[in-house]
């Protein structure tokens, strides 16, 4: 295992809080590489919290997993306007981690990610970034001396972490669902063509992530609902992660496939991939009204199902798409969630 440690500066009091703030503390910044079960690959993990932080509970201890195409720490710990997801959560005095699955990010790439795509099935299937998943959370609980984590996924990291809760249920103290895919008709957006042959991973141009991010969004409100530059600060170093990919042109990003053919044999088969009525954490599922490639459908139809989740909790965010983390009211979102987390637990 590999560990790099800093301490950043005070962060900018949180700009979603009204009336004046408090300075928010210090944040330490720890990273590592840890080992899976198999040779040579080893996954990315990031961890923020509070310099001050010297006691830890489950209740304030997350972990976030990314969806089918990008990694997590471009996504939850990118400055937008001077703060981040993760910036947002440690200082309130949470101890909060994020995750690459291998194939995305910072993590090791499988070696036939270095072949043309067509010479090997797909990449990443599900059990694998499940055996990751349980690789670092492990790890989390065994660093922090702790029986449970909260678990949150967005995407199919919502898939992922649902499906962990299922079968850990002794292991997950609270669980939140980012976008949450569910039973569909016809293939994923992120699919290249309906029926097309899956090679072992994709490749995504920004312009290609840009027209799939606003499709379902009304022309008239467009141009208002990603801040000037935030996507380009996005793109720029989501895509610089990849730089095999970025030496093409124009630059790509290398997405692993096996999510898309688990789709194809679960979700687009009417098989769900997880069973929501496993799950015995309290559970929060937030949707957002422009999103086309999860639409709140599904996150109504999973809601129902969680007959075992104490104060279960089904939120719809109007103006927003799947990736609203990085849009105008992404404060909504984050409010959202800190509010579920940090409510007192069910009775």
């Amino acid at each position: 295992m590999h560990r790099r440690a800093l301490i950043a500066a005070p962060i900018a009091a949180p700009l979603l809080a009204s009336g004046a703030a408090a300075q928010a503390p210090s944040l330490v910044t720890e990273e590592y590489m840890i080992p899976t079960g198999d040779a040579g690959i080893e996954v990315f993990v990031r961890n923020k919290r509070s310099e001050s932080m010297a006691a830890f509970v489950p209740a304030r201890t997350l972990l976030f997993v990314h969806g089918a195409t990008y990694p997590a720490h471009t996504t939850f710990d990118l400055p937008l306007g001077g703060l981040s997801w993760m910036d947002y959560m440690a200082s309130r005095g949470f101890d909060v981690w994020c995750m690459d699955i291998r194939g995305y990010g910072r993590s090791t790439r499988p070696p036939e990610m270095a072949e043309p795509p067509e010479a090997n099935p797909p990449l990443v299937r599900g059990e694998t970034a499940l055996a990751d998943i349980a690789a670092v959370a492990a790890f989390i609980r065994a660093h922090r001396n702790l029986p449970r984590l909260i678990h949150m996924g967005w995407s199919w990291g919502a898939t992922l972490m649902g499906r962990f809760a299922a079968d850990n249920p002794g292991a997950v103290e609270r669980l939140v669902l980012i976008a949450p895919p569910w039973l569909r008709e016809g293939a994923s957006p992120a699919a290249a063509g309906k029926g097309a042959r899956l090679g072992a991973y994709r490749l995504v141009t920004q312009a290609a992530a840009r027209e799939r991010w606003l499709a379902g969004v009304p022309e008239a409100k467009r141009a208002g609902l990603i801040p000037p530059g935030w996507f380009e600060h996005w793109a720029g170093v989501t895509w610089a992660t990849d730089p095999e990919g970025l030496r093409r042109n124009p630059s790509v990003l290398r997405a692993p496939n096996g999510v898309l053919l688990d789709s194809r044999e679960y979700a687009e088969a009417g098989r769900p991939y997880w069973d929501p009525g496993r799950v015995t954490a309290p559970t929060l599922l937030v949707t957002a009204e422009w999103d086309r490639d999860t639409p709140p459908a599904m996150a109504v139809a999973i809601f129902p199902l969680l007959v075992n989740s104490p104060g279960k909790r089904l939120v719809l965010l109007g103006e927003g798409t799947h990736s609203i983390m990085m849009e105008r009211n992404r404060g909504t979102l984050f409010q959202t969630v800190q509010g579920f987390l940090e409510e007192a637990p069910a009775a």
